[in-house]
């Protein structure tokens, strides 16, 4: 038997395995398909919005519900406190969407 021969068996048996493991997944599904129907009319009863991506940060909890400024709990050149603030990016043009109030602030005489 050539190397060659040998590598291609074991890629085949990780091919297959890997389609096994597709089968598996569905067998799964149709196994728990009640408790996933119940969860989803649960969802539906509570009127549930969003899922919690993560649980460490209130400001990754819900990013759809986070306080603008929560991530800059102790100052804003603090060094971020939980891991899950580097996976999760700021919403889409958050940076630009308040006017710069520091600009409109007239100083006390």
């Amino acid at each position: 038997m050539r190397p060659a021969d040998r590598v291609l068996t074991i890629l085949m048996l990780a091919a297959g395995a890997f389609g096994l493991s597709f089968a598996d997944a569905a067998r799964l599904r149709q196994a728990n398909a009640p408790a996933s129907t119940a969860t989803a009319e649960l969802v539906e009863r509570l009127r549930l919005t969003d899922p919690v991506l993560f649980t460490e940060a209130r400001y990754t909890r819900h990013p759809t519900q986070a306080d603008l400024q929560s991530a800059f709990q102790d100052h804003p050149v603090a060094l971020e406190h939980f891991p899950t603030g580097s996976l999760l990016p700021p919403p889409a043009g958050i940076l630009n969407a308040y006017e710069h109030l520091d600009r409109k602030a007239a100083s006390p005489d």
